[in-house]
Order: structure tokens, then C-alpha cells, then sequence
């Protein structure tokens, strides 16, 4: 099947393309990037005044499946994410089973080739059942494919056992997820731990229970030469550390996610589970810290830690409420009118973050571009739309969100998987 994307603005950080071209698919691949493409086609799609950008990959969410499907499956999850742009995730393992061995891995992926519409890259825990006793079938997961292991949810507390983890997922080429938290420091705490906090009646969460962890990780990756990737960075003095360990050429990246950079402990009026996360919302300072660390490239990937829940499991007071919101429907037009539209990032950097850095982090080499021999992983993205979060539009089974009529500028139109359009104009495409 062949696909004309025609008078769309492509924006290509590979190719440093960034203008008006008509966009060829041929199949699964891009076969022609040029202006004024004429070759007959089986669809024609005109994106005047919009961006054209290589498909959304999303290094952090939770699909919830196996196991809590009450929540999340693989096809509402991947529904989700192609209503997003996003073409591509990283499914974290805290599933039920854990996910902690190669068949495990292999029973994951090759479900979600028939069921779901974006691509699913299952990672896998870091010990066996994510009990922080034992360390997990490292090897037969890499066997079967999996790109990372990471203890999402929690840290390994026991850092020796962590470090054998981390040269096993050397050896076996693979990343290091890190969900940086001292469980041993949270104390009860629900939000950030700051005059807001003490307002509410609510136990806080200092900054110190993810930055000593960071600390350590960064410390541990230089000691075992591991790729290591900071999830959901909260705080300023993370920001401080990645730098640093970048400066000092460790192989580590980080990433922030949209209510991170955008939302502070402020912003939490009532006692309301849709504000409760982990990390938690923080101050106005950690928040210019991390703008500043996407600004300057220290912050590589913005990721959503897509965190689905029921609505009794949120609806009700912090101190009850689990952690988690979703994100992976909202991700891009929050990126767009609070990041681009506001002139801190460009266009092709919001690309960068979003799309070529995570594709690059995960050796992806076939994505993160729109260029000629890449799949035809694809989102049209319309930056003229304006309009309010509504939460009740979500494909997710999950509606959690602190976003809900949130004015927002930019709309996903379009996405392509695999040079099939599986969403266009609020439809998912069968």
C-alpha cells in the first residue's frame, strides 16, 4: 500500500529537515522525502499546516497487563498511545506476574503484536518478582529481545545485588531503567513535603528520597560502564547530577515527564488523588531546573510514566489513593503549548525529546526520523488547534489525570504505524 503525505512541515532532527515536503510510504518504509511528490497512491493526506514528525517514542509506561487488566491492557494501552502520536513504548515490568524471565518477555511481545496498535518493547525486572532478593533471568530475557531491565516502582534498595544486576545488563547489552527512590526515606509521605503539605494535613516526600538514589546509580553505572536512564527526574539537584555525570562521560540519560516540568506542590488546592505521583509534584525551582536541563540538553526524552488506575483507586484523599496518572494522551499537546508555544523549546527539539533521543537511547536505528529507508512510523501533529483536556475522550481505561480542562494548543491528527494509519480525526483505524 502506498501513502502521500502531502504539503505537511516535516521536521527531521537526522536529517536536519525542517520544512514543506510531501512524504512517500511505500508499505512499512519511507521511500521518498522531496517537495512536490506526484507518484499515484492509495491515500492522500494533506497536511497543510501541519508538522509532519517521526513517531512518539515513549520510554516509560505501564500497560498493566498481564495481570491488572482492570486497569490497562495492551489494546486500550496501545489505543492510548497512537491517540498520542506515540508509536512506539517501553512497558514497565511491575505487571502481574512480575515480568522476570525470557518466556515471560517472549508471551508479552508477541501478544501485543496481535493486540495492540503501537509497538511494545516489554522491559524486565531487575530480581524476581521485584522482591530485591534475587537477581532475575537477565540472559534469557536479553534472549528473547528485551531492550532494559529496571525495578520501576521501587529501587533495589541492597546496592550490591544491584551492581551484579547492572553488569549482567552490560554484558547483555541492555539499559538500566532507574526509578531513583530511597523507600527507606518515604516515610508515609503522599506529595512533595513543603508548606503545601503541611496545609493539606499531608505527610511529604523531601527531595533527598530520590537524589541520594540518584547518586548512587550514576556512581554505580560509572563503576560498571552500564547504560543507565534516569526515569521521571524530579528535583533540581538530579538535573545537577546528570550534568555532571555526563561532563564526566558516564553513559547516562534522563528523562521528565509533562507534569513534572509543567505542575508544582502549588498547584494541589484539595486533598485530591488525581495530583498524587511518585515522585511527586515538587517547587517552582525544581521545575525551572528541569525546563533549564531540556533547554541545555541535560534532560535528553520526555516520557510519560503512563500510570493507569480505576477511578475508585484515585478518586478519593492522597493518604488512600494510589500513585500514578496517565499521560500518553496528553503528553504532546502539554509539550507543545507549555514548552514550544511558550518559544523555551523549538519545534525540533520537542522532536528531539520526544522521538530521536529515546529512538537513539534504545538503538533504534530504523526510527526517530522521517527519512528514506526508515519505517514509516509517523504522527501529524496540527499546531493551530486549540481546545481543553477532556478526559472522558481518552481511550485509556484510565481517566487520572490532573489535566482535565487544561486549555492546551495542538492536536495529534494523524498516526502511522509501521505505514499504517492507525488513528486519524478522533478514530482508531482497524
Amino acid at each position: 500500500m502506498k501513502v502521500l503525505i502531502q504539503n505537511g512541515h516535516v521536521l527531521d532532527p537526522v536529517t536536519d529537515r525542517n520544512g514543506v515536503y510531501d512524504v512517500l510510504v511505500e508499505d512499512d518504509k519511507i521511500v521518498k522525502v522531496e517537495k512536490g511528490i506526484t507518484a499515484e497512491a492509495d491515500k492522500v493526506i494533506d497536511a497543510e499546516g501541519c508538522y509532519v514528525m517521526p513517531g512518539f517514542v515513549d520510554l516509560h509506561v505501564h500497560f498493566r497487563d498481564p495481570g491488572l487488566e482492570y486497569k490497562e491492557t495492551l489494546k486500550t494501552g496501545g489505543e492510548a498511545a497512537v491517540h498520542g502520536g506515540v508509536t512506539t513504548v517501553c512497558a514497565m515490568p511491575n505487571t502481574k506476574p512480575v515480568i522476570d524471565n525470557g518466556v515471560k518477555i517472549s508471551e508479552v511481545q508477541n501478544r501485543a503484536k496481535k493486540e495492540s496498535k503501537t509497538n511494545v518493547l516489554q522491559l524486565g525486572s531487575v530480581t524476581i518478582g521485584q522482591m530485591g532478593e534475587d537477581l532475575a533471568d537477565i540472559k534469557g530475557m536479553a534472549r528473547e529481545g528485551c531492550v532494559g531491565i529496571s525495578e520501576d516502582g521501587k529501587s533495589v534498595m541492597n546496592a550490591s545485588l544491584y551492581r551484579r544486576g547492572m553488569r549482567a545488563a552490560k554484558e547483555a547489552g541492555m539499559i538500566v531503567f532507574a526509578h531513583c527512590e530511597d523507600i527507606t526515606m518515604v516515610e508515609g509521605g503522599v506529595m512533595n513535603a513543603d508548606a503545601r503539605a503541611e496545609e493539606l494535613g499531608l505527610k511529604g516526600i523531601t527531595n533527598a528520597v530520590e537524589d541520594v538514589i540518584v547518586a548512587r546509580d550514576i556512581l554505580l553505572a560509572k563503576e560498571t560502564g552500564v547504560q543507565l536512564h534516569l526515569c521521571h527526574c524530579s528535583t533540581a539537584d538530579s538535573v545537577k547530577m546528570l550534568r555532571e555525570a555526563k561532563k564526566d562521560g558516564i553513559h547516562v540519560t534522563g528523562e521528565v515527564c509533562p507534569h513534572h516540568f509543567i505542575l508544582t506542590s502549588d498547584d494541589i488546592i484539595s486533598d485530591d488523588g488525581n495530583f498524587k505521583m511518585n515522585p511527586p509534584l515538587r517547587t517552582q525551582a525544581d521545575v525551572d531546573a528541569l525546563i533549564e536541563g531540556l533547554k541545555d540538553g541535560t534532560m535528553d526524552v520526555i516520557a510519560t510514566d503512563h500510570a493507569p488506575h480505576a477511578a475508585a483507586e484515585k478518586n478519593r484523599s492522597m493518604k488512600l489513593a494510589s500513585f500514578g496518572i496517565v499521560g500518553l494522551e496528553t503528553s504532546a499537546a502539554l509539550t507543545y503549548t507549555e514548552l514550544v508555544d511558550k518559544g523555551i523549546l523549538t519545534p525540533m527539539q520537542m522532536v528531539e525529546k520526544m522521538s530521536t533521543n529515546p529512538a537513539k537511547i534504545l538503538g533504534l536505528t530504523d526510527k526517530g526520523s522521517v527519512s528514506e529507508g526508515k519505517t514509516a512510523d509517523l504522527v501529524i501533529f496540527d499546531p493551530r488547534k486549540e481546545y481543553e483536556i477532556d478526559k472522558n475522550t481518552f481511550f485509556s481505561k484510565g481517566k487520572n489525570t490532573p489535566f482535565h480542562g487544561w486549555k492546551v494548543k495542538g492536536e495529534v491528527a494523524c498516526t502511522m504505524v509501521g505505514g499504517k494509519v492507525v488513528y486519524e480525526g478522533g478514530q482508531i483505524i482497524d
